[in-house]
């Protein structure tokens, strides 16, 4: 666990893709410049989406902030840079604190792998610390209630029961920076009620909490903040119910 001041700071960062084999000339580049108007370009023979675009953000200890644009604003590519999924094609990210994205439950989850080697795979990838594990374990079977499933491999579970074991691993610490993208939903509604619980609980001990969503209600009860995206670009920084005035 980090000790001290948790912070996120970018500092003019853009995140490119570039795309190959597209003419400038050609149907599917009109279709792609379309969709992302001033974020597409073609230069030195190559076509580039321009996902993020000079970005500069501070995002201080207790801040909830939430993120909001409409569907190719670059609310995801941010999460994911955010969360060092994407690195910066320009600028740089200076981060305190350590990052826990909920932006996919399921990553490092196998199917011919037990409930109890899933927990240890998932443990590895979340940086958990070796002398924790047991008890890490030991709460993640017992929330998750999957009980002597645990021992089988997960492709003998029910649907619901994989979900929710993915959750339990998923939640089961406290970072002092968690990202979501949406609010998860364990597809379980005897499940569902302690799960809210559990996400509110975890977003309300961690130090910065980071939200992309397209519910107004969702954001307004958990965020203090907000930025407006379009483009690839932040557009506005102001209270959220403010901000939601602009999105139609």
């Amino acid at each position: 666990m980090f000790i001290g001041y948790n912070m996120i700071e970018l500092n003019n960062v853009s995140v490119d893709f570039p795309l190959y084999h597209i003419e400038p000339r050609s149907i599917k580049y009109k279709l792609i410049s379309g969709l992302v108007g001033g974020s597409f370009s073609h230069e030195n023979k190559l076509s580039t989406i321009k996902a993020l675009k000079n970005i500069n953000l501070k995002i201080n200890q207790g801040d909830r902030l939430a993120i909001i644009g409409h569907n190719g604003s670059g609310k995801t590519t941010l999460l994911r840079t955010l969360s060092g999924v994407y690195e910066p094609t320009s600028g740089n990210i200076k981060i305190k604190g350590e990052v826990h994205s909920l932006t996919d439950i399921n990553l490092g989850i196998n199917d011919d792998f037990t409930g109890r080697e899933n927990i240890k795979i998932r443990a590895l990838i979340m940086g958990i610390n070796p002398e924790i594990y047991e008890k890490f374990e030991e709460d993640v079977i017992k929330f998750s209630e999957i009980g002597d499933f645990v021992d089988l491999p997960l492709r003998t579970y029910s649907s619901g029961m994989k979900v929710r074991l993915a959750f339990s691993i998923a939640t089961m610490i406290t970072p002092n920076i968690l990202i979501m993208d949406e609010w998860l939903s364990t597809g379980d509604s005897l499940f569902q009620k302690k799960a809210n619980l559990k996400l509110k609980e975890t977003i309300k001990n961690s130090k910065i909490f980071i939200l992309a969503s397209h519910s107004k209600e969702l954001i307004l009860s958990n965020c203090n903040k907000a930025i407006l995206m379009s483009k690839g670009e932040i557009i506005g920084i102001d209270d959220p119910e403010k901000l939601f005035r602009f999105v139609g």
